[in-house]
């Protein structure tokens, strides 16, 4: 488990299942930023998935919390069959009202740290190609495109690689 983290009145801890609700009004938020005719009713109930998230016993959901409201979240577990080293970024989300406060890069930060705890040396995500603020940060953390996962053709999703640097000393 990663420990907290303390920046100011910040601190960045595992997420609890009684935040869910929390969590998914700041995921429609942030998803509805890059979508120009408004967020699309995907039919997903956003509560019961962050409740599944937080659950699930081989993932981690980190989230921000300053003030006692939630302002970043980040989830993550391993791919479908990939090696122990891989871990994918599921989703990862800051309140726009906070965005280029340095809370993206502090969560990005925990997550490295929980990757490198974990004993991950690569990280995998997917963004939508019409989120160039993500793809941005993405580029200004590391991330670089998936060699293993180009873009095809039609699909909305640009696919990205980070390599976790093992901790000074390993």
């Amino acid at each position: 488990m990663i420990s907290d983290h303390v920046k100011g009145i910040r601190v960045i801890r595992t997420a609890v299942s009684a935040e869910a609700e929390a969590i998914a009004v700041l995921h429609r938020r942030a998803r509805a930023t890059y979508y120009p005719e408004g967020l699309p009713d995907d039919g997903v109930d956003w509560t019961a998935a962050w409740r599944g998230a937080v659950g699930r016993p081989e993932g981690q959901v980190l989230c921000v919390v300053e003030a006692g409201a939630i302002i970043g979240v980040a989830s993550f577990r391993p791919p479908e069959g990939a090696t122990g080293e891989t871990v994918k970024l599921f989703q990862f989300h800051v309140d726009p009202d906070r965005w280029r406060a340095g809370v993206g890069t502090a969560l990005h930060t925990a997550c490295l740290e929980q990757w490198r705890a974990d004993g991950r040396r690569t990280a995998v995500l997917d963004v939508h190609v019409d989120n160039r603020r993500a793809q941005a940060f993405y580029a200004r953390q590391g991330w670089m495109p998936d060699p293993e996962n180009p873009p095809a053709e039609g699909d909305h999703h640009l696919y990205l690689r980070y390599t976790v640097d093992a901790v000074d000393g390993e």
